[in-house]
């Protein structure tokens, strides 16, 4: 299994939102600037952020985006959610219904669930809800709290130039 690395710039582009001074945008160019990714890339996460309504978009020279809801209301599988899509990891293509012993029914029946789509989608299901239980929130006051006070200090002054 493997999410990918639109995953990471999200959570890494949101991390920076939290610090927002309220009802300032910070623009696409901004924050591609500041992981050293393309913005067109970028702008196709932030696509997926929005119609997950993580962000909102503000139209308008002073434009950008905003976090849509409260760091603590979103969590790590939402944001997993916006961008992977909400299929599961695992999709079971019932190839037992294609053997040969499909024709026999003395030999096999195949009335019951398949068992190994069973239990990794039950695996799936308590990935899914540990990543429920950690916000936005809880990832910055994790992190944050450990950045050098001369690094907290240059994400305020970088955030109140943009």
């Amino acid at each position: 299994m493997q999410f990918s690395v639109g995953v990471e710039n999200a959570f890494h582009s949101l991390f920076y939102m939290i610090n927002m001074p309220m009802h300032k945008t910070i623009g696409i160019r901004d924050i591609a600037k500041l992981h050293g990714i393309g913005e067109t890339y970028l702008s196709k996460v932030f696509s997926k952020l929005q119609k997950a309504g993580i962000v909102k978009s503000v139209p308008g020279v002073k434009g950008g985006y905003v976090l849509a809801k409260a760091a603590d209301d979103i969590s790590f599988w939402d944001i997993i959610e916006a961008i992977e899509g909400p299929s599961y990891l695992f999709r079971c293509a019932e190839i037992r219904k294609k053997n040969i012993f499909v024709d026999n029914p003395n030999l096999f029946t195949d009335t019951c669930p398949c068992l190994i789509k069973t239990v990794i989608q039950e695996a799936e299901e308590l990935m899914r809800n540990e990543l429920r239980a950690k916000s936005l929130l809880w990832l910055h006051d994790n992190v944050y709290k450990g950045f050098p006070n001369k690094k907290q200090k240059a994400i305020e002054a970088w955030l109140e130039k943009i």
